[in-house]
């Protein structure tokens, strides 16, 4: 590669939004070892149990945020619609976020019902007050990354991270058990808004409004449906070992997952993140749109490929030292479940490639089809340990999302596509 190409290709609004990403997510990742370290040691698989069933509810709170398919509406929108767009998706998140709060709160009841520990009902509602939040600053935070300004996003991630993680260490060693995850998630969240109104100038309007709310909604109902659903896959496992192997074997199967598979998927993310702005920017030129997904492609094996490959190969050596000889028996699990991060990217990919060209619908279907087919590969192999669902985990990625990757690509980038006119 020549010096020109080099320097167009570091040039590139998506490496150099990876790249500040990247270093975001490092220090993150810095923040979150010491503090898995520290709750491995500190924690009993009893404690991560609990905190995994209520950071299971938590996390579909991610949805309605920063990719959204509110917030994505914004990214995709023409310049002369996105303050009409704003105004519009700042009430729509709030009716959206209020009626999760009260839904995570109701649901805060049958689900310690289900798993026989009314000690999870207050930290499900605690959590839920993240949602309260999130209205404050998405809007924002969706404007800063269609302006492709993902030093701002880095920046906030990391922050609080560093708040969230320190108080995360200092609640352990006060000995709060599962309330030392708990509470930082609540307590950290404010450090999105202030960078948020700092950063970007846009403020709602105060008069309630929903003009055009059908146009956000009929772009939005199918992203939002994809995110659902990718939370749904991303969390069942976790439902199905809690409910029928109990919390004990939940609480190892999850140090696996994010002794292991969580670091991939921060990587994955960083890498995929900067994509559909990317894309979007591109999308009225079909020749440059087909050579910045391709370039994108090739630049997202180049990391996550020999990361994977080499963080399954080092586990069993880093597991027992970093983490202590309690979680040795959690590495086949974690070996597994890591190598079940290859094809994620790519699949990642193909689905912002099919939302760049308003094909949201078909997104949906195939989120839709590929939850199925997990769900039932899970279910047969819970018969069967932690270890054979995380065989069924592994599965299911490696068989469906190639085939999904492929058609995508070739659906939307083919010669005679519709969307080369």
């Amino acid at each position: 590669m020549s010096i020109n190409n080099l320097k167009q290709k570091l040039s590139s609004p998506f490496v150099q939004n990876v790249g500040w990403l990247g270093v975001g997510e490092l220090a993150n990742r810095i923040f979150r070892l010491g503090t898995t370290v520290i709750l491995a040691r500190l924690l009993s698989p009893h404690d991560y149990g609990l905190a995994a069933i209520v950071l299971t509810t938590k996390e579909f709170a991610s949805v309605f945020t920063l990719r959204s398919g509110v917030a994505g509406k914004l990214i995709q929108a023409d310049q002369k619609d996105v303050e009409i767009f704003s105004n519009t998706a700042y009430w729509l998140n709030w009716m959206l976020c209020i009626s999760l709060f009260v839904v995570q709160c109701i649901a805060a009841f049958p689900i310690a019902w289900i798993y026989r520990d009314n000690q999870i009902i207050l930290p499900i509602c605690i959590v839920a007050l993240e949602y309260l939040l999130l209205p404050f600053f998405a809007i924002q935070m969706a404007l800063i990354n269609r302006e492709n300004r993902y030093s701002v996003t880095a920046l906030a991630s990391t922050i609080q991270s560093a708040i969230g993680n320190f108080s995360t260490i200092v609640l352990a060693l006060l000995g709060m058990g599962m309330w030392a995850i708990v509470f930082p998630v609540v307590l950290s969240t404010p450090v999105w808004i202030i960078i948020a109104y700092k950063s970007h100038s846009w403020r709602p309007k105060k008069n309630f409004t929903l003009y055009r709310w059908r146009e956000v909604f009929n772009f939005g109902k199918n992203v939002l449906g994809v995110e659902l659903l990718d939370k749904l896959r991303a969390n069942l496992d976790y439902l199905l070992v809690g409910t029928f192997l109990g919390v004990d074997a939940l609480g190892v199967y999850y140090f696996a997952f994010n002794a292991g598979l969580g670091i991939s998927l921060n990587v994955i993310n960083v890498l995929t993140w900067p994509l559909f702005p990317y894309l979007c920017s591109v999308r009225s030129n079909f020749n440059e749109f087909k050579d910045k997904y391709f370039s994108s492609i090739r630049t997202i094996a180049l990391v996550i490929v020999p990361l994977v490959i080499l963080q399954s190969s080092l586990a069993p050596f880093y597991v027992p030292i970093v983490f202590g000889q309690k979680w040795i028996a959690a590495i086949p699990i974690l070996i597994v479940i890591c190598l079940s991060a290859l094809p994620r990217p790519f699949s990642i990919a193909a689905s912002a490639l099919l939302v760049a060209v308003d094909k949201t619908d078909i997104d949906l279907k195939w989120n839709l089809i590929f939850t199925v087919f997990l769900a039932v590969l899970l279910i047969f192999a819970m018969k069967s340990g932690i270890f054979t669902v995380a065989v069924a985990v592994l599965v299911s990625h490696i068989v469906a999302m190639p085939i999904f990757t492929f058609w995508a690509t070739r659906y939307v980038l083919r010669p005679n596509s519709p969307f080369a006119k």
